[in-house]
């Protein structure tokens, strides 16, 4: 699939699900705020129950951009948590790698934090790590590597070039954007977490299958 594919397929996603899912997308939303298709901008007769858990469940996974069974996998690792299944399950996921690579601001958007991921640009304590979703824990030094560092992607990231379009840093993050390094300092709370969700949705989608 190639870049302005992929951008298209974000756009109309992001339309469909009523979030920016990029900032290409969330361009797209100020001036075309509805649904795609010829019917988009007519009123839509309100949905089944299941539809709205449904939309909800994919709109928190699309931002995170993972395939069902991760979801599943990590809905079903946070209900074994104490606490709140909901707040628990966006907890889990803001803990991967890629999602901490985007809020620390090393990468626009989701796709480029996994990809800088992937393409083995990325350390954890000292460690090269190329899973995206690898659970960072408290306490743990995320950063770039020294011989991509020089790099154009990581020279326009440690100049704030991101800043424009990402949520301001949140507090479970300590990041030294010019040191193009970020240490997760605790574990997240859900009312932190800068993605949109009625998370008790969700876990009535699951526990309804």
């Amino acid at each position: 699939m190639t870049t302005k594919s992929q951008d298209r397929r974000k756009v109309r996603l992001s339309r469909a699900l009523g979030i920016p899912l990029t900032p290409k997308a969330a361009r797209y939303l100020e001036k075309r705020p509805y649904a795609p298709g010829e019917h988009g901008r007519t009123k839509r007769k309100a949905d089944s129950d299941y539809a709205v858990r449904l939309r909800e469940k994919q709109r928190l996974r699309e931002q995170y951009g993972i395939r069902e069974k991760q979801m599943r996998n990590t809905f079903n690792e946070a209900r074994r948590q104490d606490g709140l299944t909901g707040e628990n399950l966006v907890e889990l996921l803001e803990m991967r790698l890629d999602a901490l690579v985007l809020r620390a601001g090393f990468a626009r958007t989701t796709a480029q934090a996994r990809q800088l991921v992937v393409h083995r640009h990325i350390l954890v304590d000292g460690q090269l790590v190329d899973r995206p979703s690898f659970r960072v824990k408290p306490g743990q030094l995320i950063h770039v590597k020294a011989k991509s560092e020089g790099t154009e992607p990581f020279q326009v990231a440690a100049a704030g070039g991101h800043a424009e379009v990402l949520p301001p840093v949140p507090g479970y993050l300590e990041v030294e954007l010019d040191k193009l390094q970020a240490r997760l300092v605790r574990r997240p709370k859900r009312a932190e977490v800068p993605v949109t969700c009625e998370v008790q949705l969700v876990v009535e989608y699951y526990a309804a299958r």
